[in-house]
């Protein structure tokens, strides 16, 4: 009888997961079914270059339907409950009731969310930098206020629409920050009303160095470059308040600014709370190297986790408390160990453990410009950048988006960035919500 296998998010471990497993199970030996409240999965690391019309949105995303479209069954809905005691789970569509049913494995990877802070302001002025909504939220808003200072005689508010202020010095901050810089400085040229002095970034990250994951010397030539173009960076500093738009730092400075850009971390979903599963003090599902999950030192049967939300030893490292870091390099290695050691486990074998050691990271600073960690060895530039670009292409997933994103850089190289707000997008219906009628 087939085992039913259901995989819970469709992200890096989910997709990944499922795709393999469609590949190396036959239909007589398991049912794959993919829950995800989204029919899309997200590439993640392409939303900088989306939020800047390096290539469309559309291509950042990748079809449950159709790249799942051989032996998978996608669900689009929430997963309410799991119960690993007996092996059930609830799952809310998006119209309708919600129904039970069970499983003999179930993948639980719903990944991460923003992790915000008690910060005065915070949920009701800050932009989150995460799906793709938000990247399509962010260029609308940076693209709308140079129309707004552009239209203005009034100093103080055109100060306040070109002031841009990003928290987080990670990866999606850094990415996020130049990216969104390199498009507005292209768009300039469309506002004779505007200066480039006229504009105000600002990076906020309270600890004393930005992109930890390339290494001290990268982090600092990233800085450097950033404070060269202008921008004013500033280490050790909190986001205290921006109540109304109002921006209190910790270092004493005040402000005001209409885009604020939280991407200060992250933290496991929260619909880890609905179920039993064994977490630990990060809120992290704890799994053993095998990536089954496991409580009391004993693994969870048919129960396996990976990725973001989940903790899972670092095999590569000495420390026997290390785990592995929450970034993609893992969660699309994690996935195809955790397909091969499901397969193996439905056909009576033994599941082998993860072991990866971290190859290093990427991470651009706008147009042909970026900074690589790849095996010991420091890039940086336009190489870095073009290692960036090509190792992303390589890891997104189906010929199709390659083919699509491949051909959006091409355009790019002999047509002008589109540098147009659709702001209407967030509300379409606004019109109709006025007494017009």
């Amino acid at each position: 009888m087939a085992k039913r296998i259901v995989v819970v998010g469709a992200g890096h471990v989910g997709l990944y997961t499922a795709l393999r497993l469609s590949r190396k199970l036959k239909s007589r030996e398991a049912e794959i079914i993919v829950i995800d409240p989204q029919p899309h999965m997200t590439y993640q690391p392409f939303l900088p270059e989306a939020a800047a019309g390096n290539i469309s949105p559309r291509h950042a995303v990748v079809p449950l339907r159709r790249i799942l479209r051989n032996k998978c069954h996608v669900i689009t809905g929430l997963v309410t409950s799991v119960s690993a005691k007996t092996k059930t789970l609830t799952i809310q569509p998006l119209v309708g009731p919600e129904w039970e049913t069970g499983f003999d494995h179930i993948i639980v990877a719903p990944g991460s969310v923003s992790r915000t802070l008690p910060i005065p302001g915070l949920k009701e002025n800050a932009i989150g930098f995460k799906t793709i909504g938000e990247a399509i939220l962010l260029r609308n808003q940076v693209l709308a206020q140079l129309d707004i200072a552009a239209s203005t005689a009034d100093l103080a508010t055109r100060r306040r629409a070109l002031t841009f202020v990003f928290v987080g010095g990670g990866f999606a901050g850094i990415e996020a920050l130049a990216e969104m810089a390199d498009m507005v400085d292209d768009g300039l040229r469309y506002y004779p009303e505007l200066d480039r002095k006229d504009l105000r970034w600002v990076l906020v990250e309270a600890s004393e160095k930005i992109l930890p994951e390339v290494g001290l010397e990268l982090g600092a030539y990233t800085a450097v470059q950033l404070v060269e173009r202008g921008m004013d960076v500033r280490l050790s500093t909190r986001l205290e308040s921006c109540v109304d738009g109002k921006v209190v730092l910790s270092d004493g400075d005040t402000f005001e600014s209409d885009t604020i850009v939280w991407t200060a971390g992250v933290k496991p979903h929260p619909m880890l709370d609905s179920t039993d599963l064994p977490r630990d003090e990060r809120k992290r599902v704890t799994c053993d190297a095998y990536l089954r999950v496991i409580e009391n030192g004993a693994p969870l049967d048919g129960v396996w986790s990976a990725g973001d939300c989940a903790r899972v030893p670092d095999l590569s490292l000495d420390d026997p408390d290390a785990t592995c870091a929450p970034n993609a390099q893992h969660a699309v290695r994690q996935a195809s160990r955790l397909a091969d050691n499901i397969a193996a486990v439905v056909r009576g074998q033994e599941p082998k453990e993860y072991r990866h050691k971290y190859a290093g990271s990427v991470a651009s600073l706008g147009l042909h410009k970026g900074v690589a960690y790849l095996f010991g060895i420091k890039i940086r530039g336009l190489p870095a950048w073009w290692v960036h670009r090509t190792y992303h292409m390589s890891r997104i997933p189906s010929l199709n988006r390659k083919v699509r994103v491949v051909a959006d850089w091409t355009l790019a190289l002999f047509l002008k960035r589109e540098v147009i707000a659709l702001g209407q997008l967030q509300a379409p219906k606004h019109e109709w919500r006025e007494d017009s009628f």
